[in-house]
């Protein structure tokens, strides 16, 4: 009987950069929509997370792909993985 170990998948968000301040990291802006148990609507929800940017390659409003990480700071626990689209 050959058990295998489960490999965990990392999540991975999209979300538009906020600010690139600080020196090699940016703040990306999730945006969801999730539907209301009780009344049934949906809801946007935002999240703010810190991702590093190893290069500094991204600018405010850049929509980019992010995957976690191990922390690599106080709340900094997200990696740039591609920027899908420039600002223009």
């Amino acid at each position: 009987m050959n058990i295998e170990p489960k490999t965990k998948t990392k999540r991975t968000e999209v979300g538009v950069v906020l600010s690139n301040k600080a020196e090699k990291t940016i703040v990306v802006s999730v945006n969801k929509l999730e539907k209301h148990p009780l009344f049934k609507k949906y809801i946007r929800r935002r999240k703010k997370m810190m991702a590093h940017d190893e290069t500094n390659q991204c600018n405010i409003g850049d929509t980019v792909e992010i995957i976690e990480s191990r922390p690599l700071s106080k709340r900094k626990c997200w990696q740039l993985k591609q920027v899908l689209q420039k600002a223009v």
